[in-house]
């Protein structure tokens, strides 16, 4: 294959020098960023005041009714908003390739179960459904965990341990709604939607822990009992596997956190990505990971699994989900859903029960790794040819951690990234929304997070190429084309070829900024 590039004459050194650094200037605060300002103009996202501290100076946009205190959105809510700004509906959603989204493909897959297409709704099941949910999906939900996880074990778990929930979000308000005064340990990166809940529920006092990219994001459990003793931690909060850097807890690890259980620590544990797991050997394809496998007792073990068919059965809108621990505890869940959220759709708990056969979901649990391994292997692979090799590849989930400080400014943030793939119509999820940090008081730029992407290969493989392709566009880090370069790749070449000359003309210095802050205005943000 031989491909001609015509570049123009290329400025010296020193008039690139001084044009990156006229864009460096910018982007030292987060008060001269313009994508900073859009995020913090969202309401919601105001830094909060300190315990004690006098309430924040009204804000006449954001509080229309007296008393209303906006909780911020969460990453996936804000980035979709942004693109709607730039041009997105749902009826042209083919045209953008969505990165961000936090769902997994919905079609068939090679080798699956046929996908549910119809719903029966027996006359019974046109009534409320109780708050704990329907008996016959609480127990196949029991009687699969104790098929995959708890064989020969003494301690089995019942329907009376199961509490069938709207949404995984319902299940996290659930729970907190019915913890009391503590300490809750969380960690940073983590899973979006635990800002909100911690912010919303104010009995929880939040105690961070940063994970550390040199260790892999590996959660000290060591270190996590030392924090337990010295600062009366009562509640560890975690998703496992890991939302949004792919790692997991597992083993030997996963076994000594969950003994933390008996030692008057309640462990609550999100594994809506139990299946999402890539073992290097073949022999291992079909395993899945859950804290279940080392409770001792299922009523004494103060560990709470959040799970549901979301993710593992790749049916986001049934909005069926489950609450799993000791008995005392869904009771109390029952009592917080009467007035959270009143219980899950009837018909649909019914629908789900034959999902949850433990011979159908041994051959979905192998299908999907299969599956999504091959589309994790792709991106990867797409990625390492643009120059953005990933520090940290995902192990599980469906989600790849993006390291973008070896970008040229204004590309090394996440949130000035994000808005700049925004005018090639694709959508990833800025960093800075998986650091926990509950009262917004942070600079942006201080952030751990504040140079990374979440990237989802949760879509159909061809909207990731389509996305991968845009990346070109975006930024070609010098891409090396072989003979094995896809032939769609190729037919962008003269596209790439234009951005690799004005990217070396000092082009960045166009971004960073003329972002739309809504389809029908300019930003109208002058920094």
């Amino acid at each position: 294959m031989h491909v001609h590039l015509h570049f123009p004459h290329l400025p010296s050194s020193k008039t690139i020098s001084n044009q990156v650094h006229g864009v460096m200037k910018i982007f030292h605060h987060e008060k001269e960023s313009e994508a900073h300002q859009i995020f913090r103009q969202q309401v919601g996202h105001q830094p909060k005041p300190a315990l004690g501290g006098l309430p924040q100076t009204v804000n006449p946009d954001e509080e229309t009714v007296p008393g209303i205190e906006h909780p911020g959105s969460t990453g996936v809510i804000y980035c979709s908003d942004r693109a709607i700004a730039n041009g997105f509906n749902y009826a042209n959603s083919h045209e953008w390739a969505n990165l961000g989204q936090g769902a997994p493909e919905v079609g068939p897959i090679p080798n699956a179960p046929p996908r549910p297409d119809s719903i029966p709704m027996p006359v019974d099941s046109l009534e409320y459904a109780p708050t704990t949910g329907v008996k016959a999906l609480r127990e196949a939900v029991a009687n699969l965990y104790n098929d995959n996880y708890r064989k020969g074990k003494a301690s089995q778990y019942t329907y009376e341990n199961v509490c069938i929930v709207p949404g995984g979000r319902a299940g996290l308000s659930r729970v907190a709604a019915v913890i009391g005064d503590v300490y809750c340990s969380y960690q940073v990166p983590d899973y979006t939607a635990y800002d909100q809940v911690l912010s919303a529920f104010k009995r929880l006092v939040p105690v961070p822990t940063a994970l550390d990219p040199k260790n892999k994001y590996r959660l000290d459990i060591e270190q996590t009992k030392k924090d337990i003793l010295s600062q009366g931690l009562a509640v560890v909060l975690a998703s496992n596997p890991r939302n949004p850097t792919g790692q997991v807890i597992a083993g030997k690890d996963l076994k000594e956190l969950v003994s933390l259980s008996r030692d008057n620590t309640t462990i609550i544990l999100d594994e809506f990505y139990s299946w999402y797991i890539y073992p290097d050997n073949e022999k291992d394809i079909g395993k899945s990971i859950s804290s279940a496998e080392y409770v001792e007792d299922v009523n004494t073990d103060s560990v709470v699994i959040i799970d549901g068919l979301t993710k593992n059965w790749r049916l986001p809108g049934w909005r069926i989900c489950w609450v799993i621990g000791p008995k005392n505890l869904i009771t109390a869940l029952s009592q917080s859903g009467s007035f959270l959220d009143g219980g899950a759709n009837h018909p649909m708990q019914l629908a789900a029960v034959p999902l949850l056969e433990p011979e159908r979901v041994k051959i979905e649990k192998m299908a999907l790794q299969k599956h999504f391994k091959a589309k994790r292997d792709h991106v990867l692979k797409r990625l390492h040819a643009l120059h953005l090799d990933v520090d940290v590849p995902p192990q599980a989930t469906f989600y790849i951690w993006l390291n973008l400080e070896k970008l040229p400014p204004p590309l090394n943030n996440g949130l000035t990234f994000f808005e700049e793939l925004l005018k090639e119509q694709t959508i990833v999820i800025p960093g800075i929304f998986f650091d926990i940090n509950p009262a917004h008081r942070r600079n942006l730029f201080n952030s751990p997070c504040h140079h990374y992407v979440r990237l989802s290969f949760g879509p159909p493989i061809a909207d990731l190429d389509k996305g991968c392709l845009r990346f070109c566009y975006f930024y070609p880090s010098n891409i090396a084309l072989s003979m094995d370069t896809d032939i769609s790749l190729t037919h962008r070449i003269d596209a790439i070829g234009r951005v690799v000359a004005n990217a070396r003309m000092g082009g960045t210095k166009k971004m960073g900024h003329n972002y739309k802050k809504s389809l029908e205005s300019n930003s109208g943000i002058h920094i």
